[in-house]
């Protein structure tokens, strides 16, 4: 579903992203962490076509990403929710479905608005929520496009616990939809029991690649205490 080979993306002198290669399959949850300035956010925006790669290839549903198809075929939900301040809840909902051609666009979300709280917010101008409820929405724009691969660039922070733990459970049943998620966040605990594997980028670099199940047969250890093993300077 999504494929990167060699991907790197430099910035004048700082190499932000070096020789990034990786794929995700049709229904897998895979959790792109690392510390500030690893190069996370700036490997979800290439895939998403918001920066261009330096160098490398980048496909999503076998297609090439700067092509239409490509577009057509994921949806990206950023970490800060990119709303129009003068469109209210439901206008999103009807603009992003009719981007994507989604009949009946109202039966689809309605359950998902439900679920973050969102229905009595309908009408309500974007400019007037909370940066949680932006997020909500955010996520909620996501998911009704019905693309086959979501994008999370730190969907869960600004969330409230009970988002969270919504957040989680829709994850699953999109992964059960076999549709594939590509989550980067520092919240490694909100992801570790929805994610089958994890990425973590050091200073650019995937310097880890497991599914979560070998990391847990392999050791005790949460995926936090893994991941600050793998990261810290020695």
């Amino acid at each position: 579903m999504l494929k990167l080979m060699n991907v790197n993306k430099k910035f004048k002198k700082l190499h932000a992203v070096k020789d990034v290669t990786f794929s995700i399959a049709p229904g897998q949850i895979v959790g792109i962490l690392g510390p500030n300035g690893a190069g996370k956010s700036t490997t979800i925006k290439m895939i998403a076509g918001l920066l261009r790669t330096t160098s490398g290839e980048i496909s999503v549903n076998n297609h090439q990403v700067k092509t239409i198809a490509a577009k057509k075929s994921f949806a990206y939900i950023p970490e800060f929710p990119e709303l129009y301040e003068m469109m209210t809840v439901d206008e999103h909902m009807k603009f992003i479905a009719q981007a994507y051609k989604v009949d009946q666009w109202e039966e689809k979300i309605i359950p998902y608005l439900s679920r973050y709280d969102l229905l009595d917010k309908r009408k309500t101008l974007t400019k007037e929520l909370s940066k949680g409820m932006k997020q909500k929405v955010s996520i909620c724009c996501g998911i009704l496009t019905d693309a086959p691969l979501l994008l999370f660039d730190e969907p869960m922070i600004g969330l409230d616990p009970k988002a969270i733990r919504e957040t989680k459970k829709i994850m699953a049943e999109l992964k059960a939809d076999n549709k594939s998620l590509l989550v980067s966040t520092h919240l490694l605990d909100s992801i570790e029991d929805v994610c089958d594997r994890v990425l973590v980028l050091k200073e650019g670099e995937v310097i880890l690649d497991r599914s979560v199940e070998d990391l847990r047969q392999e050791s005790d250890a949460s995926l936090e205490e893994i991941f600050l093993a793998v990261t810290e300077d020695v």
